[in-house]
């Protein structure tokens, strides 16, 4: 199953230090970067407005746990929106574009060769 994978930072480049890990370890396919947009939500019992740039992560569910991990490690707030949504339909050649780009390389070269009989 694929997921979209949205989290939001207070920095451009929170934003593309996320989005380049995940893609060099590949935990995504691809993660847009929209913004800046504005939030407004309460925080310690204030209602707080501030910019942040949004991340659209396209993923696997079975990666879920190594985005969440790997956003952690970079993310600068104590509480990260990280919240996954499911994809019900997609274009696909795009879903098997993204399926490719999240496979570990070193597993598939395996199964090639086991394929051949090494």
């Amino acid at each position: 199953m694929h997921i979209q994978v949205i989290t939001a930072v207070p920095e451009r480049e929170d934003a593309l230090k996320i989005a380049r890990t995940l893609v060099e370890r590949r935990l995504a396919a691809c993660t847009q970067i929209i913004g800046p947009v504005t939030s407004i939500y309460r925080w310690k019992e204030e209602v707080v407005e501030d910019e942040e740039w949004l991340c659209l992560i396209k993923t696997k569910r079975t990666l879920f746990e190594g985005v969440e991990e790997a956003v952690h490690e970079i993310h600068p707030y104590d509480i990260p929106e990280i919240l996954a949504i499911p994809v019900e339909a997609g274009n696909s050649k795009y879903l098997e574009w993204l399926d490719r780009e999240t496979e570990n390389k070193d597993q598939s070269r395996e199964t090639d060769s086991s394929k051949r009989g090494r």
